[in-house]
């Protein structure tokens, strides 16, 4: 399985991460430390405010704000 972004203007396919195993360690934080499932929101966005992203048959859209936050909308 894998994770299709569509843009507008071009198409974003990250790995999948189902085959990987979860790293359940603990850091010194008591927070799970999941190395490698941590995506960073720009090379989710690549340069773009928004992305659509398509989830069991619907589509949504993550857009950030002049604010630097992230909305996911339906």
């Amino acid at each position: 399985m894998s994770l299709a972004l569509h843009t507008p203007s071009s198409t974003l396919s990250l790995p999948s991460r189902a085959a990987r195993r979860p790293d359940l360690s603990l850091n010194a934080a008591g927070a799970n430390d999941e190395a490698g499932n941590t995506l960073e929101s720009t090379e989710i966005l690549r340069g773009q405010k928004a992305v659509e992203i398509k989830h069991n048959g619907l589509t949504y859209r993550l857009q950030a704000t002049r604010l630097g936050k992230l909305i996911l909308t339906k």
